[in-house]
Protein backbone atom coordinates (compact mmCIF):
# COMPACT_ATOMS: atom_id res chain seq x y z
CA UNK A 1 0.00 0.00 0.00
CA UNK A 2 1.07 3.62 -0.38
CA UNK A 3 3.07 5.11 2.45
CA UNK A 4 1.64 7.98 4.46
CA UNK A 5 5.08 9.56 4.07
CA UNK A 6 4.87 10.01 0.28
CA UNK A 7 5.97 13.61 -0.47
CA UNK A 8 3.43 16.31 -1.25
CA UNK A 9 3.70 17.30 -4.92
CA UNK A 10 2.51 20.26 -6.96
CA UNK A 11 0.05 18.83 -9.49
CA UNK A 12 0.12 22.06 -11.55
CA UNK A 13 -3.60 22.05 -12.22
CA UNK A 14 -3.31 25.26 -14.21
CA UNK A 15 -1.24 23.49 -16.90
CA UNK A 16 -2.37 20.81 -19.32
CA UNK A 17 -1.00 17.40 -18.50
CA UNK A 18 -0.80 14.34 -20.77
CA UNK A 19 -2.28 11.93 -18.20
CA UNK A 20 -5.26 14.18 -17.58
CA UNK A 21 -5.76 14.86 -21.30
CA UNK A 22 -5.92 11.11 -21.84
CA UNK A 23 -8.28 10.76 -18.89
CA UNK A 24 -10.57 13.32 -20.51
CA UNK A 25 -10.48 11.51 -23.86
CA UNK A 26 -11.46 8.29 -22.04
CA UNK A 27 -14.43 10.03 -20.43
CA UNK A 28 -12.82 10.25 -16.99
CA UNK A 29 -13.30 12.92 -14.34
CA UNK A 30 -9.71 13.55 -13.23
CA UNK A 31 -9.07 16.49 -15.54
CA UNK A 32 -9.27 20.26 -15.33
CA UNK A 33 -9.86 23.27 -17.57
CA UNK A 34 -6.31 23.40 -18.94
CA UNK A 35 -6.49 19.71 -19.83
CA UNK A 36 -9.87 20.06 -21.49
CA UNK A 37 -8.69 23.06 -23.52
CA UNK A 38 -5.65 21.12 -24.73
CA UNK A 39 -7.84 18.13 -25.53
CA UNK A 40 -10.09 20.46 -27.51
CA UNK A 41 -7.09 21.60 -29.55
CA UNK A 42 -6.17 17.96 -30.22
CA UNK A 43 -9.72 17.20 -31.30
CA UNK A 44 -9.63 20.24 -33.56
CA UNK A 45 -6.80 18.74 -35.64
CA UNK A 46 -7.66 15.07 -35.09
CA UNK A 47 -11.39 14.60 -34.37
CA UNK A 48 -10.87 10.84 -34.03
CA UNK A 49 -8.77 11.29 -30.85
CA UNK A 50 -11.71 10.17 -28.70
CA UNK A 51 -12.07 7.02 -30.78
CA UNK A 52 -8.33 6.34 -30.83
CA UNK A 53 -8.01 6.64 -27.04
CA UNK A 54 -10.93 4.36 -26.35
CA UNK A 55 -10.01 1.62 -28.81
CA UNK A 56 -6.49 1.68 -27.39
CA UNK A 57 -8.00 1.05 -23.96
CA UNK A 58 -10.14 -1.74 -25.39
CA UNK A 59 -7.01 -3.38 -26.82
CA UNK A 60 -5.56 -3.47 -23.30
CA UNK A 61 -8.70 -5.20 -22.06
CA UNK A 62 -8.64 -7.82 -24.82
CA UNK A 63 -4.92 -8.50 -24.58
CA UNK A 64 -5.02 -8.82 -20.79
CA UNK A 65 -8.04 -11.11 -20.92
CA UNK A 66 -6.36 -13.28 -23.55
CA UNK A 67 -3.10 -13.58 -21.61
CA UNK A 68 -4.86 -14.39 -18.33
CA UNK A 69 -6.90 -17.07 -20.11
CA UNK A 70 -3.64 -18.43 -21.58
CA UNK A 71 -2.23 -18.94 -18.07
CA UNK A 72 -0.30 -15.75 -17.29
CA UNK A 73 -0.62 -14.89 -13.61
CA UNK A 74 1.82 -12.01 -13.24
CA UNK A 75 1.34 -8.62 -14.90
CA UNK A 76 3.61 -5.57 -14.97
CA UNK A 77 1.86 -2.47 -16.31
CA UNK A 78 4.30 0.39 -16.88
CA UNK A 79 2.88 3.84 -17.53
CA UNK A 80 -0.52 2.90 -16.21
CA UNK A 81 -1.92 6.43 -16.19
CA UNK A 82 -4.81 7.77 -14.13
CA UNK A 83 -7.05 4.87 -13.00
CA UNK A 84 -10.00 4.36 -15.34
CA UNK A 85 -12.12 1.34 -14.41
CA UNK A 86 -11.92 -1.39 -15.46
CA UNK A 87 -8.18 -1.25 -14.87
CA UNK A 88 -5.76 -4.00 -15.87
CA UNK A 89 -5.95 -5.83 -12.55
CA UNK A 90 -9.75 -5.92 -12.74
CA UNK A 91 -9.59 -7.52 -16.19
CA UNK A 92 -6.85 -10.01 -15.23
CA UNK A 93 -8.38 -11.00 -11.91
CA UNK A 94 -11.85 -11.43 -13.41
CA UNK A 95 -10.34 -14.32 -15.40
CA UNK A 96 -7.68 -15.39 -12.89
CA UNK A 97 -8.51 -14.25 -9.32
CA UNK A 98 -5.00 -15.19 -8.17
CA UNK A 99 -3.30 -12.87 -10.68
CA UNK A 100 -0.66 -10.50 -9.32
CA UNK A 101 -0.34 -7.04 -10.81
CA UNK A 102 2.25 -4.30 -10.40
CA UNK A 103 1.50 -0.85 -11.77
CA UNK A 104 4.24 1.71 -12.31
CA UNK A 105 4.23 5.34 -13.42
CA UNK A 106 6.57 8.30 -12.96
CA UNK A 107 3.74 10.79 -12.76
CA UNK A 108 2.85 12.43 -9.41
CA UNK A 109 -0.71 12.85 -10.70
CA UNK A 110 -1.02 9.08 -11.04
CA UNK A 111 0.60 8.58 -7.63
CA UNK A 112 -2.07 10.81 -6.12
CA UNK A 113 -4.75 8.44 -7.43
CA UNK A 114 -2.87 5.15 -7.15
CA UNK A 115 -4.87 3.88 -4.17
CA UNK A 116 -7.67 3.17 -6.63
CA UNK A 117 -5.39 0.63 -8.31
CA UNK A 118 -4.77 -1.40 -5.17
CA UNK A 119 -8.15 -3.00 -4.59
CA UNK A 120 -7.86 -6.45 -6.10
CA UNK A 121 -9.25 -9.87 -5.31
CA UNK A 122 -8.44 -11.55 -1.97
CA UNK A 123 -6.67 -14.34 -3.89
CA UNK A 124 -4.50 -11.99 -5.94
CA UNK A 125 -2.36 -8.99 -5.20
CA UNK A 126 -1.81 -5.51 -6.61
CA UNK A 127 0.94 -3.00 -5.95
CA UNK A 128 2.01 0.43 -7.22
CA UNK A 129 5.62 1.51 -7.80
CA UNK A 130 6.52 5.14 -8.56
CA UNK A 131 9.08 4.65 -11.32
CA UNK A 132 10.16 5.80 -14.78
CA UNK A 133 10.34 3.51 -17.83
CA UNK A 134 13.59 5.24 -18.82
CA UNK A 135 15.10 3.67 -15.66
CA UNK A 136 14.11 0.04 -16.26
CA UNK A 137 16.73 -1.26 -13.83
CA UNK A 138 15.13 0.83 -11.09
CA UNK A 139 11.72 -0.62 -11.89
CA UNK A 140 13.01 -4.19 -11.80
CA UNK A 141 14.84 -3.63 -8.49
CA UNK A 142 11.94 -1.92 -6.71
CA UNK A 143 11.14 -3.68 -3.41
CA UNK A 144 7.38 -3.49 -3.98
CA UNK A 145 7.76 -5.15 -7.37
CA UNK A 146 10.03 -7.87 -5.96
CA UNK A 147 7.57 -8.49 -3.12
CA UNK A 148 4.70 -8.94 -5.59
CA UNK A 149 6.15 -10.61 -8.69
CA UNK A 150 8.48 -13.58 -9.05
CA UNK A 151 10.76 -12.65 -11.94
CA UNK A 152 11.83 -16.27 -12.38
CA UNK A 153 8.29 -17.01 -13.62
CA UNK A 154 6.59 -15.58 -16.74
CA UNK A 155 5.43 -11.98 -16.56
CA UNK A 156 3.01 -10.20 -18.90
CA UNK A 157 4.59 -6.81 -19.55
CA UNK A 158 2.19 -4.08 -20.66
CA UNK A 159 3.40 -0.87 -22.35
CA UNK A 160 0.23 0.70 -23.64
CA UNK A 161 0.33 4.17 -25.21
CA UNK A 162 3.58 4.84 -23.34
CA UNK A 163 6.69 4.71 -25.48
CA UNK A 164 5.68 7.57 -27.77
CA UNK A 165 6.30 9.71 -24.66
CA UNK A 166 9.97 8.62 -24.73
CA UNK A 167 11.72 10.52 -27.54
CA UNK A 168 15.04 9.08 -28.60
CA UNK A 169 16.95 12.39 -28.59
CA UNK A 170 19.56 10.69 -30.77
CA UNK A 171 20.16 7.91 -28.22
CA UNK A 172 17.51 5.27 -29.09
CA UNK A 173 16.28 5.58 -25.50
CA UNK A 174 12.91 3.92 -26.04
CA UNK A 175 14.18 0.70 -27.63
CA UNK A 176 17.05 0.46 -25.13
CA UNK A 177 14.63 0.68 -22.19
CA UNK A 178 12.32 -1.97 -23.62
CA UNK A 179 15.21 -4.32 -24.39
CA UNK A 180 16.40 -4.04 -20.77
CA UNK A 181 12.95 -5.01 -19.52
CA UNK A 182 12.66 -7.89 -22.00
CA UNK A 183 16.07 -9.26 -21.05
CA UNK A 184 15.09 -9.46 -17.36
CA UNK A 185 11.98 -11.57 -17.99
CA UNK A 186 12.05 -15.36 -18.33
CA UNK A 187 10.88 -17.55 -21.20
CA UNK A 188 7.11 -17.54 -21.56
CA UNK A 189 6.82 -13.86 -20.65
CA UNK A 190 4.86 -11.60 -22.98
CA UNK A 191 4.91 -8.00 -24.18
CA UNK A 192 1.62 -6.24 -25.03
CA UNK A 193 2.12 -2.81 -26.50
CA UNK A 194 0.46 0.02 -28.39
CA UNK A 195 2.13 3.05 -29.93
CA UNK A 196 0.78 6.04 -31.85
CA UNK A 197 2.01 6.35 -35.43
CA UNK A 198 2.21 9.07 -38.10
CA UNK A 199 1.80 6.50 -40.88
CA UNK A 200 -1.89 7.24 -41.55
CA UNK A 201 -2.45 10.88 -40.54
CA UNK A 202 0.99 12.55 -40.67
CA UNK A 203 -0.19 16.16 -40.69
CA UNK A 204 -2.60 15.69 -37.79
CA UNK A 205 -0.06 13.75 -35.75
CA UNK A 206 2.50 16.48 -36.33
CA UNK A 207 0.04 19.04 -34.96
CA UNK A 208 -0.71 16.84 -31.94
CA UNK A 209 3.00 16.60 -31.19
CA UNK A 210 3.20 20.39 -31.32
CA UNK A 211 0.23 20.80 -28.95
CA UNK A 212 1.75 18.42 -26.40
CA UNK A 213 5.17 20.03 -26.75
CA UNK A 214 3.66 23.43 -25.97
CA UNK A 215 2.11 21.85 -22.87
CA UNK A 216 5.55 20.62 -21.79
CA UNK A 217 5.40 17.00 -23.01
CA UNK A 218 7.64 15.69 -25.78
CA UNK A 219 6.26 13.09 -28.18
CA UNK A 220 7.82 10.84 -30.81
CA UNK A 221 5.38 8.96 -32.98
CA UNK A 222 6.93 5.95 -34.71
CA UNK A 223 6.46 4.07 -37.96
CA UNK A 224 5.45 0.43 -38.28
CA UNK A 225 9.09 -0.62 -38.73
CA UNK A 226 10.14 1.32 -35.64
CA UNK A 227 7.29 -0.22 -33.64
CA UNK A 228 8.16 -3.73 -34.84
CA UNK A 229 11.69 -3.31 -33.47
CA UNK A 230 10.32 -3.31 -29.91
CA UNK A 231 9.54 -7.02 -30.37
CA UNK A 232 12.93 -8.11 -31.72
CA UNK A 233 13.75 -11.69 -30.67
CA UNK A 234 10.24 -12.46 -29.43
CA UNK A 235 7.46 -14.36 -31.21
CA UNK A 236 4.49 -12.25 -32.28
CA UNK A 237 1.11 -13.76 -31.50
CA UNK A 238 -1.46 -13.79 -34.28
CA UNK A 239 -2.38 -11.51 -35.97
CA UNK A 240 1.03 -9.85 -35.52
CA UNK A 241 1.35 -6.07 -35.78
CA UNK A 242 -2.02 -4.49 -36.47
CA UNK A 243 -3.84 -1.27 -35.80
CA UNK A 244 -5.26 -1.28 -32.26
CA UNK A 245 -8.86 -1.98 -33.33
CA UNK A 246 -7.80 -4.94 -35.48
CA UNK A 247 -6.07 -7.02 -32.79
CA UNK A 248 -8.47 -9.91 -32.02
CA UNK A 249 -11.69 -7.85 -31.88
CA UNK A 250 -14.42 -9.35 -29.73
CA UNK A 251 -16.62 -9.40 -32.83
CA UNK A 252 -15.28 -9.31 -36.40
CA UNK A 253 -17.59 -6.45 -37.27
CA UNK A 254 -16.11 -4.28 -34.50
CA UNK A 255 -12.94 -3.68 -36.52
CA UNK A 256 -14.98 -2.36 -39.43
CA UNK A 257 -16.40 0.53 -37.40
CA UNK A 258 -13.04 2.34 -37.22
CA UNK A 259 -10.72 3.37 -40.04
CA UNK A 260 -6.96 2.94 -39.90
CA UNK A 261 -6.55 6.73 -39.97
CA UNK A 262 -8.85 7.07 -36.95
CA UNK A 263 -6.96 4.42 -34.97
CA UNK A 264 -3.49 5.83 -35.77
CA UNK A 265 -2.02 3.42 -33.23
CA UNK A 266 -0.18 0.13 -33.73
CA UNK A 267 -0.72 -2.83 -31.40
CA UNK A 268 0.87 -6.23 -30.91
CA UNK A 269 1.48 -8.98 -28.35
CA UNK A 270 4.58 -11.17 -28.38
CA UNK A 271 5.97 -14.05 -26.31
CA UNK A 272 9.57 -14.67 -25.25
CA UNK A 273 10.80 -18.03 -26.60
Amino acid sequence: MLSAEEPVVDLQLDRAHSARIYDYLLGGKTNFLADRLAAGRVLGVFPAALVAARINREFMHRATRHLAAAGLRQFLDIGTGIPTSPNLHEIAQATAPDARVVYTDNDPIVLAHAAALLHGTPEGRTAYVPADVTDPAGILAAPRLRATLDLTRPVALSLNALMHFVPDDGRDRAHTAVETLKAALPSGSTLAMTHATPDYSPDAMGEIARIYREAGTALQFRTRAEFLRFFDGWELLDPGVTLSHQWRPDRPEDAGHVTDAEAACYAAVARKP
